[in-house]
């Protein structure tokens, strides 16, 4: 089930205000996504001129000037995350040395952002990394969606807006109206994560489940912290990956007794074997956001993918105006 349904905004200043100064650009990874935004905006998507050498080299072009303008360029680094990122730095290059006044990375899916400390000897921090590529490119400000971890904005040194998935979400489930609920987390250290959507769902309750990983994308169940008997238990995380973490949790919450079993996340990452795992009878519904799309093949009966296309454009809109941005979210 596909749901183009979003959370509605008002622009923060009339739609007459004046868009001189305003450039959108998108790159390959979301252009759905981006026609959205621009939507919301009320401009065109920028002309760019995107290819490849024989040998796989990345050339790019902005096709109008941009000398003066607040640019905005909307890239998340999903998969093909390496092709993505590179995309994304050649972008905001293109856009330094056409004498753009800011260049904006919008960024709904922030790659590389796991490995963000040292949990063992000789580890790279790519989180760390990503983040001295991007602001060494060129870029002034950031601009990204519902990071794996809050403090990866302390690894930029230019200013950062953290935006949530989370009202858009929370919007759907109000109209569901599930009996019942209790919001679980499905490790500990997503427990902030779900307390905070617990505390807008009427201060439902909150359950947390043990796990124990075992390796990379390896995830072992332990128990349920918490009491679940009965209930429409509601799976909060920030993505949905190989789907392993969440299916385990669904199937220990199952064996608790919880009636119903959602699952939420703002960012649809489906490596195999996510589709078969989430599509397996473990869940009522699977609810994420098209911050990374989600080709048909990957799609299953029990998907239902909400758009964060105003969120976005709203935000783009107060950043570029000098609104705030936070009281979206208060």
């Amino acid at each position: 089930m596909i749901h183009s349904a979003t959370l509605t905004l008002q622009p923060a200043l009339p739609a007459v205000a004046d868009h001189n100064r305003l450039r959108l650009f998108s790159g390959s990874a979301n252009v759905a996504l981006s026609q959205e935004v621009s939507r919301y905006l009320g401009i065109d998507l920028g002309p760019m001129v995107r290819k490849r050498f024989a040998d796989g080299e990345l050339y790019i072009q902005i096709q109008e000037s941009i000398r003066g303008c607040d640019v905005y360029l909307l890239q998340p680094t999903c998969h093909p995350v390496n092709d993505n990122l590179m995309e994304l730095l050649i972008m905001i290059d293109a856009c330094r040395r056409a004498s753009a006044r800011q260049i904006t990375a919008v960024i709904p899916y922030y790659g590389y952002a796991r490995a963000d400390r040292k949990t063992a000897g000789r580890e790279s921090i790519t989180a760390k990394l990503v983040a001295n590529l991007i602001t060494e490119a060129g870029a002034t400000r950031i601009l990204a969606m519902d990071l794996h971890s809050a403090q990866i904005q302390g690894y930029f040194d230019i200013p950062f807006d953290h935006v949530y998935g989370s009202p858009v979400i929370l919007d759907y489930l109000a109209s569901k109206n599930l009996p019942d609920l209790v919001v679980v987390s499905p490790d500990v250290g997503g427990v902030a994560r779900a307390r905070a959507f617990a505390k807008k769902l009427d201060d439902a309750p909150l359950a947390i489940i043990d796990k124990r990983r075992q390796a990379h994308n390896v995830a072992e169940v332990m128990n349920v912290i918490g009491d679940v008997r009965g209930k429409t238990a509601v799976l909060v995380d920030d993505m949905i990956d190989t789907g392993g973490t969440i299916a385990e949790g669904a199937r220990l919450l199952r064996s608790e007794g919880a009636r119903q079993v959602y699952a939420c996340a703002t960012h649809a990452v489906f490596s195999p074997p996510a589709i078969e795992r989430l599509s397996s009878g473990l869940f009522e519904e699977v609810i994420v956001t098209n911050t990374i799309p989600v080709p048909e093949e990957n799609r299953f009966p029990q998907l239902t993918m909400l758009t964060v296309a105003n969120l976005l454009g709203e935000t783009i809109w107060r950043v570029h105006e000098d609104s705030s941005v936070s009281s979206m979210f208060r």
